[in-house]
């Protein structure tokens, strides 16, 4: 359990400053490279290219090709030789286009390492970041439209971010770069041109800490990622309706921040968990089989929960977005929950 929520105000040290989630992205890259010479980048595309999604964007330039590496079409190979560097010392970040790409790579980021420094009595560690675009994009279709958390947060010796915002990017980026276990990093593509305040300089999030996003007294939405800003968006309509929803942004699902979730639950009696996962074995069915454990005598309802519909990614644009949660949806769970349906 962590230990409180951060308001993640916008602080003097980040001044007015706004740049996009991909420019902090790129600049917690920069700044950890600058910082520690074992520190490179490789993937598909991110030198000559500037990244698939501009992530990397004058990189190249700065580094050069020693540290900034294009690789083969060839998932699977390069993860592999990043964990065999990892293991020698060195602190790769690899980039996977998309994450629905990393299943063909399952083998060495799920079997190896994780389990590197356990297996081998504590000989071998593997810190290693392993970072790129997850769930649905835009019309990408069922096989490009993967939300990786579902299946990969079952995996012990894994740390899994999924930040919500370009601070928290650049704090948890910077953080995850310096961590000595394996970490994926889930960004999404839908919010690579989103724009936030950012502080300069040193800026690091620690993992297992939750964002308080919205002060609320009805309700805790518990979620992460971009179905956060679905559920500030559900939080607006429903406070024209006199329901006040607290949102907490979690941040990281590995390790996940237990403490404030029940805090918050335990003081407004009533839990919406929105995942854009698949509802079976979710990260969200872990966090209301939590929630009923730890809040059971706290609670006026069970916990509802907003997921995406349990079907294959659609491609047409109207369909994807009934498919994953919407502010729709997740106001209909609330007035469910609150029995005001």
């Amino acid at each position: 359990m962590s230990t409180m929520m951060s308001t993640s105000p916008e602080s003097p040290a980040g001044g007015l400053r706004e740049i996009e989630f991909r420019d902090a992205i790129r600049e917690a890259m920069s700044q950890e490279m600058r910082r520690d010479p074992r520190v490179f980048l490789l993937g598909e595309e991110v030198a000559q290219y500037n990244g698939a999604y501009k992530v990397s964007r004058g990189m190249l330039d700065e580094f050069g090709p020693r540290r900034i590496i294009d690789t083969p079409i060839s998932e699977s190979g390069f993860a592999g030789m990043a964990i065999g560097a990892a293991m020698m010392g060195l602190r790769p970040i690899v980039e996977f286009m998309s994450w629905s790409f990393s299943l063909v790579a399952a083998d060495p980021i799920l079997n190896n390492a994780p389990k590197m420094l356990y297996m081998s009595g504590g000989q071998f560690g593997c810190p290693i970041v392993f970072r790129g675009n997850n769930g649905a994009g835009g019309q990408l279709g069922s096989t490009h439209s993967w939300c990786v958390e579902g299946l990969y947060s079952n995996v012990p010796g894994v740390k899994i971010v999924i930040p919500a915002t370009p601070e928290d990017a650049k704090g948890l980026m910077t953080t995850a770069i310096r961590d000595d276990d394996p970490v994926f990093f889930l960004e999404s593509e839908r919010m690579l041109g989103m724009k936030g305040h950012v502080p300069e300089g040193d800026h690091l999030v620690p993992f297992g800490q939750a964002r308080l996003a919205r002060s609320g007294d009805d309700i805790t939405l518990v979620s992460f990622g971009r179905p956060v800003h679905f559920c500030l968006e559900a939080a607006d309509a429903l406070a024209k309706e006199g329901i006040s929803c607290e949102v907490l942004d979690m941040r990281t699902i590995r390790p996940l921040d237990v403490g404030s979730i029940v805090r918050s639950v335990r003081r407004t009696s009533a839990c919406v968990v929105v995942d854009q996962s698949w509802s079976f074995a979710s990260p969200g069915s872990e966090v209301a089989s939590i929630v009923h454990r730890e809040c059971f005598d706290d609670l006026d309802n069970y916990v509802h929960r907003v997921h995406s519909v349990d079907v294959p990614t659609p491609y047409a644009t109207n369909l994807e977005q009934e498919y994953l949660p919407n502010a729709r949806r997740i106001c209909e769970a609330v007035r469910a929950c609150l029995y005001r349906a």
